[in-house]
């Protein structure tokens, strides 16, 4: 499997917190079934800044003192209109030096330009990829508002610890529609601490297994994943409309 989304660098933003830290996240990575990650630390303007060049140095020293696990470079880029200044910059990076940026809303608002940060992202040929969807409450409250997105040309990479509940209960309820309806392109691990969830990935494939199948489960954890590295188009299922029930209604 690939790991597309994880804060294992050290001392770069809230996750690793020291070299030991990131080499046993890595450890715990390989035995839960991972053989590549993508590191992907934040970058927020004005507050995580650490630049491309910055991460490439502690990635290559990560990478030397283990060899279980390959690890590539990105970033979780916060939602910014200068986004692809950032990226042409070198203070962010894409997914694996590939096409494909992952960035990330705030959790407490819809941002208002988001269109046009996606088509921004596109129109330099690149494609956005929506971390952690499920997560957000206007996602969670209305989670037929990824269908233009996704029509749009965005890619959406959940978490595994959501549909374990580790996000709360109604994120668990979000990620398990999105699934059900075609939703969900990618799965990521967002791992910021050691002894958390690489510990859970066994169950979490389990439940995510039960709802889209194992052929499905194969391409979110592996075929998708290896896409993005290899710089190549994820083919994306037509999302299907969420029915309310009478009572939601």
């Amino acid at each position: 499997m690939i790991d597309i989304h994880s804060h294992i660098v050290f001392e770069v933003d809230d996750g690793s917190k020291s070299i030991e830290q990131s080499l046993q996240m890595l450890h715990e990575a390989r035995k839960a079934g991972f053989s590549k990650v993508i590191v992907t630390p934040h970058y927020i303007e004005g507050y995580y800044e650490c630049n491309k060049s910055q991460i490439a140095e502690k990635i290559e020293k990560l990478q030397s003192m283990q060899d279980d696990v390959q690890i590539l470079q990105g970033n979780e880029i916060y939602i910014t209109d200068e986004i692809n200044n950032l990226i042409e910059e070198e203070k962010a990076s894409t997914l694996a030096n590939s096409k494909y940026v992952l960035f990330e809303l705030p959790l407490n608002a819809e941002p208002l330009n988001l269109m046009g940060v996606v088509y921004s992202i596109m129109e330099k040929g690149r494609i956005p990829v929506l971390a952690h969807p499920e997560r957000y409450p206007h996602v969670q409250k209305d989670p037929n508002s990824l269908i233009e997105l996704i029509e749009a040309g965005v890619i959406m990479q959940s978490n595994y610890g959501s549909i374990l509940g580790q996000y709360g209960k109604e994120c668990k309820k979000t990620i398990q529609k999105m699934l059900k309806h075609n939703m969900v392109h990618l799965l990521g691990s967002d791992v910021h601490r050691p002894r958390t969830v690489y510990y859970n990935i066994p169950d979490a494939l389990k439940e995510i297994e039960k709802i889209v199948g194992k052929n499905k489960l194969q391409y979110l954890t592996n075929a998708n994943p290896s896409r993005i590295i290899n710089n190549e188009t994820i083919n994306v299922e037509t999302p299907e409309y969420i029915k309310k029930g009478f009572f939601a209604r």
